[in-house]
């Protein structure tokens, strides 16, 4: 049975952040994620996943200034300093928030050299910290246009040209229905190197029960192939996250 973690960047917006962790565990969540811990405490949010009773299951590396339109630099080659910096900074973090995964985002960049330096940086990092996962996402390019990975088949290129045992594919089924479909194939196909999963009804990125997609096939589809890891729930509530939380219902109690 799938595990699922809240996104509290998304996810319990009616309350201020640190108040979110205690209410997804009050609704039956064992497990959190959210972009950017980095204007916060690592301390006080360990405090809190503590006090809940809940796992960090995964936060990213800095994308820089987001609200600006930057969305990371692993792949951009003249920003090499930049990641490094960041990776050091998430590291930091991961020390005291203990995160099963970071995600390392590639950036906005169509550079010929993009693709050797991520793979470089993303090497630097596996080396780095052995004893952290790292995965690496593609966003579909309607939402976030000019990002460089983009398509699963590249992401998988990559993961297996590095061959580390730290890194691997957060697959994100929103973006991968909005640039490939397919997705029960791709699940099955993507299985050896799947480390984080996240879903979110398509187009309009509410509820996972919602729009075109059969979420529940899909999570018996994730059963199947012996997935263990987290599904991260990163939607926009349509209205109040508790009051679109039926489709958790048959989960609730399994977590």
């Amino acid at each position: 049975m799938p595990r699922f973690a809240a996104n509290l960047s998304m996810m319990f917006t009616e309350l201020p952040f640190m108040e979110r962790f205690g209410a997804a565990a009050d609704a039956g969540f064992k497990g959190v994620e959210f972009l950017f811990p980095y204007e916060y405490d690592a301390a006080g949010i360990r405090a809190a996943l503590d006090r809940a009773g809940l796992t960090q299951a995964l936060f990213n590396i800095s994308a820089g200034r987001f609200n600006a339109g930057e969305r990371g630099f692993a792949a951009i080659p003249d920003a090499q300093p930049l990641f490094r910096r960041h990776l050091a900074q998430a590291l930091e973090y991961a020390a005291i928030i203990e995160p099963d995964h970071i995600h390392i985002m590639s950036g906005i960049t169509d550079d010929a050299e993009a693709r050797e330096t991520l793979i470089e940086n993303l090497r630097l990092a596996a080396t780095q910290a052995p004893q952290q996962s790292f995965v690496i996402e593609p966003i579909n390019s309607r939402d976030m246009p000019g990002y460089f990975l983009k398509s699963v088949e590249q992401a998988a290129d990559i993961i297996s040209t590095i061959n580390a045992p730290n890194l691997g594919l957060q697959l994100d089924l929103y973006h991968c229905q909005i640039m490939h479909g397919d997705l029960i194939t791709r699940i099955r196909a993507l299985a050896p190197i799947t480390r984080h999963i996240q879903i979110a009804g398509v187009p309009d990125r509410h509820e996972p029960d919602g729009g075109e997609l059969d979420m529940h096939r899909l999570m018996d589809v994730l059963d199947a192939t012996g997935y263990t890891g987290w599904v991260g729930c990163e939607y926009h509530p349509e209205d109040t996250t508790p009051g679109g939380l039926g489709w958790f219902g048959r989960y609730r109690n399994s977590q």
